[in-house]
């Protein structure tokens, strides 16, 4: 597979010139998906319908420090002769072309790119496994965001701003995801993937109602996508609260797979392919505040998108139920609660103009400015407070009591 040059999907599915010929249905999906408990003990054996015998793995120092040696072992025993990189916590330029010139000097040559950690890593890994022309394979370490079965990164400045998006015309050759992993991760991170993942439903529902709306892949949205985002949010209301018992209790259950499998590849289809709206460009816009970044994850952002989005399509009744559930499994539901100030009015309108510049905020079946986002976004927060008032905050507060401070793993788009 030679290195990847620019590429965007547009230009290959919809283009231009082609818009008298009506713009087509595309789906978009990794070949290989796989999931349970203990999987990563066979990563070595997986790799063999990849093909590759050369794999670099990429890791954070902890991600290496806790599960390297069981990931090489698996590796070493499959015959594959590994090498192992350190991902430094930031999916940059910087980043990418240190890894691509640590990694493009291996001898003999990597045949594949083993990203193993949270979204910055995954998307780093993607980025470097293109310029480096081989495939990569995608172990997500959280259920925190979409973002392991996308052909899609986010890149972001040194400084940690969403800068931009990638698009590559491979989906991740393999998707390992295992939920034991998952369920010793702090409960916050499936709790913010739960946040990211039902924004696929709204989101993709919007896109299917509008026929002006695209894809990521600059296409209109398959059935099969709609049914799978929908199919997402479905499982999450029935499974969400129980599945965040278990990763409290450290145990993998029944709930739990299904939240997992909702997280990453129900969501993860169902973006890509169905497509994203105003939710997501809010959270993009949240990247801009610095004290919000740093302390808060991008479902937890998605979160509140997606309250916003649905008082901007004055769809109260939703909103409301969708605020109830989130107060049960402890995502945030008004700006306080992601460290926003409802009287901060020149940080609520920088979010907003951000957001308004986003391409598929445009998808959205109204005309969106920053005065509009702003109207939606201080009648959402009102309802937050009224939702957090009637169920309380406490799942919120147990979340960040437990934890503390969280790490680097954002992915805005299939985080």
């Amino acid at each position: 597979m030679p290195p990847v040059a620019s590429y965007l999907p547009c230009a290959v599915f919809a283009p231009e010139d082609d818009s008298d010929l009506g713009i087509p249905r595309v789906l978009i999906s990794p070949p290989r998906y796989i999931q349970g408990s203990g999987v990563l003990d066979h990563i070595g054996r997986y790799l063999s319908i990849v093909p590759s015998r050369r794999p670099a793995l990429l890791a954070s120092a902890g991600g290496q420090e806790r599960d390297g040696a069981r990931l090489l072992a698996s590796l070493r025993t499959a015959e594959c002769d590994p090498v192992a990189a350190t991902f430094t916590g930031e999916c940059s330029d910087e980043e990418i072309a240190r890894l691509v010139d640590v990694l493009g000097g291996a001898q003999p040559a990597v045949d594949s790119v083993i990203a193993f950690g949270g979204g910055k890593c995954i998307d780093t890994g993607k980025c470097v496994a293109a310029l480096l022309g081989v495939p990569v394979v995608v172990c997500p370490s959280l259920a925190s965001n979409d973002a392991p079965t996308s052909a899609i990164a986010v890149v972001y400045t040194s400084s940690g701003v969403s800068k931009e998006v990638r698009y590559f015309p491979h989906s991740p050759a393999l998707v390992v995801v295992d939920t034991r992993v998952v369920a010793e991760a702090p409960a916050r991170y499936l709790v913010a993937g739960i946040g990211d993942a039902m924004a696929t439903w709204y989101e993709a529902r919007t896109c299917a109602k509008n026929p002006d709306a695209r894809s990521e892949l600059g296409a209109r949205p398959t059935l099969a996508a709609i049914a799978l985002a929908e199919l997402c949010a479905t499982t999450l209301f029935a499974d969400g609260p129980a599945a965040v018992e278990a990763v409290s209790r450290r145990e993998v259950t029944t709930a739990l797979e299904r939240v997992v499998e909702a997280n990453t590849l129900l969501s993860g289809i169902g973006f890509e392919s169905g497509g994203l709206a105003a939710a997501h460009g809010i959270a993009h816009g949240c990247t801009t505040l610095p004290e919000v970044h740093r302390h808060f994850l991008h479902g937890e952002m998605v979160a509140i998108g997606v309250l916003i989005q649905l008082v901007l399509e004055s769809d109260e009744i939703e909103a409301r139920r969708v605020a109830e559930f989130f107060a049960r499994v402890g995502l945030p539901i008004h700006l306080g609660q992601l460290g926003i100030s409802a009287e901060d009015s020149v940080a609520a309108d920088r979010v907003m103009q951000q957001a308004a510049l986003l391409g598929f905020v445009g998808n959205e079946p109204l005309e969106v400015t920053p005065a509009v986002l702003l109207a939606a976004t201080e009648r959402a927060d009102a309802l937050g407070r009224e939702i957090a008032e009637k169920v309380g905050d406490s799942a919120y507060w147990e979340l960040r009591k437990s934890q503390g401070r969280v790490g680097p793993e954002r992915s805005p788009v299939g985080e």
